[in-house]
Protein backbone atom coordinates (compact mmCIF):
# COMPACT_ATOMS: atom_id res chain seq x y z
CA UNK A 1 0.00 0.00 0.00
CA UNK A 2 1.41 3.55 -0.95
CA UNK A 3 0.19 6.55 0.94
CA UNK A 4 0.07 10.56 0.15
CA UNK A 5 2.72 12.25 1.94
CA UNK A 6 2.53 15.70 3.54
CA UNK A 7 4.53 17.52 0.16
CA UNK A 8 2.04 15.29 -1.89
CA UNK A 9 5.14 12.79 -3.16
CA UNK A 10 3.87 9.44 -2.83
CA UNK A 11 6.17 7.11 -0.58
CA UNK A 12 6.20 3.47 0.35
CA UNK A 13 4.56 2.68 3.48
CA UNK A 14 6.04 3.78 6.85
CA UNK A 15 7.53 0.52 8.03
CA UNK A 16 10.95 -0.59 9.55
CA UNK A 17 12.63 -3.94 10.44
CA UNK A 18 15.04 -3.79 13.28
CA UNK A 19 17.77 -5.69 14.47
CA UNK A 20 20.21 -5.34 17.30
CA UNK A 21 22.41 -2.89 16.13
CA UNK A 22 20.68 -1.40 12.71
CA UNK A 23 17.15 -0.89 11.54
CA UNK A 24 16.49 0.01 7.95
CA UNK A 25 13.36 1.79 6.62
CA UNK A 26 12.59 3.38 3.13
CA UNK A 27 13.53 7.02 2.36
CA UNK A 28 11.32 9.63 3.36
CA UNK A 29 11.87 13.37 1.96
CA UNK A 30 13.10 14.23 5.46
CA UNK A 31 16.42 12.40 4.91
CA UNK A 32 18.09 14.24 1.99
CA UNK A 33 19.92 16.23 3.69
CA UNK A 34 21.57 13.39 5.68
CA UNK A 35 21.85 11.50 2.40
CA UNK A 36 23.57 13.84 0.72
CA UNK A 37 26.10 14.21 3.79
CA UNK A 38 26.88 10.56 4.17
CA UNK A 39 27.28 9.97 0.16
CA UNK A 40 29.33 13.28 -0.81
CA UNK A 41 31.67 12.39 2.55
CA UNK A 42 32.20 9.00 0.84
CA UNK A 43 32.10 9.65 -2.62
CA UNK A 44 35.73 8.90 -3.34
CA UNK A 45 35.22 5.43 -1.27
CA UNK A 46 32.12 4.60 -3.19
CA UNK A 47 33.15 5.17 -6.78
CA UNK A 48 34.96 2.70 -7.82
CA UNK A 49 31.79 -0.19 -6.58
CA UNK A 50 29.12 1.80 -8.17
CA UNK A 51 27.99 3.38 -11.73
CA UNK A 52 28.70 6.62 -12.22
CA UNK A 53 27.18 9.40 -10.43
CA UNK A 54 25.27 11.95 -12.76
CA UNK A 55 26.24 15.26 -12.10
CA UNK A 56 22.86 16.15 -10.11
CA UNK A 57 23.12 13.22 -7.97
CA UNK A 58 23.23 14.79 -4.80
CA UNK A 59 20.20 17.41 -5.43
CA UNK A 60 16.97 17.70 -3.76
CA UNK A 61 15.22 17.55 -6.97
CA UNK A 62 17.18 14.03 -7.97
CA UNK A 63 16.74 12.39 -4.80
CA UNK A 64 12.50 13.11 -4.81
CA UNK A 65 12.94 11.69 -8.08
CA UNK A 66 14.63 8.67 -6.43
CA UNK A 67 11.91 8.61 -3.81
CA UNK A 68 9.05 8.92 -7.02
CA UNK A 69 10.72 5.98 -8.67
CA UNK A 70 10.83 3.93 -5.61
CA UNK A 71 7.40 4.63 -4.35
CA UNK A 72 6.42 3.08 -7.65
CA UNK A 73 8.31 0.53 -8.17
CA UNK A 74 7.50 -0.98 -4.30
CA UNK A 75 3.55 -0.11 -5.33
CA UNK A 76 4.52 -2.85 -8.20
CA UNK A 77 6.19 -5.32 -6.37
CA UNK A 78 9.21 -4.35 -8.90
CA UNK A 79 11.86 -3.35 -5.84
CA UNK A 80 12.16 -2.70 -2.37
CA UNK A 81 14.81 -0.04 -1.28
CA UNK A 82 15.58 0.97 2.83
CA UNK A 83 18.21 3.18 3.88
CA UNK A 84 20.16 1.98 7.32
CA UNK A 85 20.34 3.34 10.12
CA UNK A 86 22.18 2.77 13.72
CA UNK A 87 20.31 1.91 16.42
CA UNK A 88 20.04 4.37 19.18
CA UNK A 89 21.41 7.72 17.50
CA UNK A 90 19.50 7.45 14.17
CA UNK A 91 22.51 7.76 12.41
CA UNK A 92 22.23 6.92 8.50
CA UNK A 93 24.87 4.61 7.71
CA UNK A 94 24.04 3.24 4.41
CA UNK A 95 21.64 1.65 1.75
CA UNK A 96 20.44 -1.56 1.16
CA UNK A 97 17.96 -2.95 -2.11
CA UNK A 98 16.25 -5.97 -2.97
CA UNK A 99 15.65 -5.09 -6.88
CA UNK A 100 14.75 -7.07 -10.31
CA UNK A 101 11.58 -8.77 -8.36
CA UNK A 102 10.65 -12.15 -10.69
CA UNK A 103 7.41 -13.87 -9.49
CA UNK A 104 6.06 -16.66 -11.25
CA UNK A 105 8.10 -19.32 -11.50
CA UNK A 106 11.30 -17.45 -10.44
CA UNK A 107 10.23 -15.76 -7.57
CA UNK A 108 12.99 -14.00 -6.66
CA UNK A 109 15.34 -10.86 -6.95
CA UNK A 110 18.35 -8.62 -6.71
CA UNK A 111 20.27 -7.41 -3.44
CA UNK A 112 23.12 -4.51 -3.46
CA UNK A 113 24.11 -2.00 -0.90
CA UNK A 114 26.18 0.71 -0.04
CA UNK A 115 28.03 1.97 3.26
CA UNK A 116 29.46 4.96 3.98
CA UNK A 117 32.88 5.50 4.33
CA UNK A 118 33.04 6.25 8.36
CA UNK A 119 30.73 2.84 8.96
CA UNK A 120 32.56 0.57 7.16
CA UNK A 121 33.92 -2.17 8.34
CA UNK A 122 31.31 -2.26 11.25
CA UNK A 123 28.80 -5.04 10.32
CA UNK A 124 26.18 -2.52 9.99
CA UNK A 125 25.56 -3.69 6.39
CA UNK A 126 25.89 -7.31 7.07
CA UNK A 127 23.06 -6.82 9.81
CA UNK A 128 20.99 -5.00 7.45
CA UNK A 129 21.35 -7.85 4.67
CA UNK A 130 20.09 -10.13 7.10
CA UNK A 131 17.05 -8.09 7.65
CA UNK A 132 16.36 -7.76 4.03
CA UNK A 133 16.96 -11.17 3.38
CA UNK A 134 14.13 -11.91 6.58
CA UNK A 135 12.11 -9.64 4.64
CA UNK A 136 12.70 -11.08 1.37
CA UNK A 137 11.80 -14.32 2.59
CA UNK A 138 8.99 -13.62 4.79
CA UNK A 139 7.03 -11.00 4.30
CA UNK A 140 7.76 -10.84 0.47
CA UNK A 141 7.60 -15.65 -0.14
CA UNK A 142 10.70 -15.13 -2.61
CA UNK A 143 12.90 -18.58 -2.98
CA UNK A 144 15.61 -16.83 -4.17
CA UNK A 145 17.79 -13.84 -3.39
CA UNK A 146 20.98 -12.64 -5.88
CA UNK A 147 23.75 -10.89 -5.77
CA UNK A 148 26.93 -9.26 -7.16
CA UNK A 149 30.22 -7.82 -6.63
CA UNK A 150 33.84 -7.10 -8.81
CA UNK A 151 36.28 -9.28 -8.10
CA UNK A 152 38.44 -6.97 -6.05
CA UNK A 153 35.60 -6.26 -4.05
CA UNK A 154 37.20 -8.56 -1.28
CA UNK A 155 34.74 -6.51 1.71
CA UNK A 156 31.78 -7.59 -0.05
CA UNK A 157 32.24 -11.13 -0.99
CA UNK A 158 33.11 -11.53 2.75
CA UNK A 159 29.88 -9.82 3.60
CA UNK A 160 28.13 -12.44 1.10
CA UNK A 161 29.63 -15.23 2.34
CA UNK A 162 28.86 -14.34 5.95
CA UNK A 163 25.11 -13.42 6.10
CA UNK A 164 24.71 -16.97 4.05
CA UNK A 165 25.33 -16.15 0.15
CA UNK A 166 26.74 -19.11 -1.97
CA UNK A 167 29.34 -18.49 -4.82
CA UNK A 168 27.75 -19.62 -7.82
CA UNK A 169 29.61 -18.13 -11.06
CA UNK A 170 31.21 -15.51 -12.59
CA UNK A 171 30.08 -13.26 -15.24
CA UNK A 172 32.09 -11.48 -17.86
CA UNK A 173 31.00 -7.11 -18.38
CA UNK A 174 28.35 -8.16 -15.92
CA UNK A 175 27.33 -4.32 -14.95
CA UNK A 176 28.72 -1.00 -15.98
CA UNK A 177 30.40 0.23 -12.94
CA UNK A 178 32.46 3.95 -12.71
CA UNK A 179 32.55 4.59 -16.40
CA UNK A 180 33.57 0.96 -17.49
CA UNK A 181 31.97 -2.65 -17.90
CA UNK A 182 33.07 -4.96 -15.27
CA UNK A 183 33.13 -8.67 -14.49
CA UNK A 184 31.31 -9.77 -11.17
CA UNK A 185 31.16 -12.52 -8.65
CA UNK A 186 27.61 -13.78 -8.77
CA UNK A 187 26.17 -15.14 -5.66
CA UNK A 188 22.68 -16.66 -4.71
CA UNK A 189 21.10 -17.50 -1.69
CA UNK A 190 17.65 -19.68 -1.10
CA UNK A 191 14.84 -19.83 1.33
CA UNK A 192 15.66 -23.09 2.73
CA UNK A 193 19.38 -21.91 3.33
CA UNK A 194 17.89 -19.41 5.36
CA UNK A 195 15.61 -21.04 7.68
CA UNK A 196 18.28 -21.70 10.62
CA UNK A 197 19.25 -17.68 10.43
CA UNK A 198 17.54 -15.95 13.80
CA UNK A 199 14.42 -14.37 13.59
CA UNK A 200 13.77 -10.21 13.03
CA UNK A 201 11.20 -8.13 14.00
CA UNK A 202 9.08 -6.66 11.19
CA UNK A 203 6.52 -4.03 12.24
CA UNK A 204 4.51 -1.26 11.02
CA UNK A 205 4.86 2.33 12.49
Amino acid sequence: MIRLIPDGLLSPPPMRVDGPHVHIRPAQPRDWREWVAVREESRDFLAPWEPTWPPDALTRDSFLRRLRRQASEWREDEAYSFLVFAQGDEKLVGGISLTNIRRGVAQMGTMGYWVGRPYARRGYISEAAKLLLSFSFGQLGLHRVEAACLPTNGPSSGLLEKVGFTREGYARAYLRIDGKWADHLLYGILRDDWATMPDVTVRDL
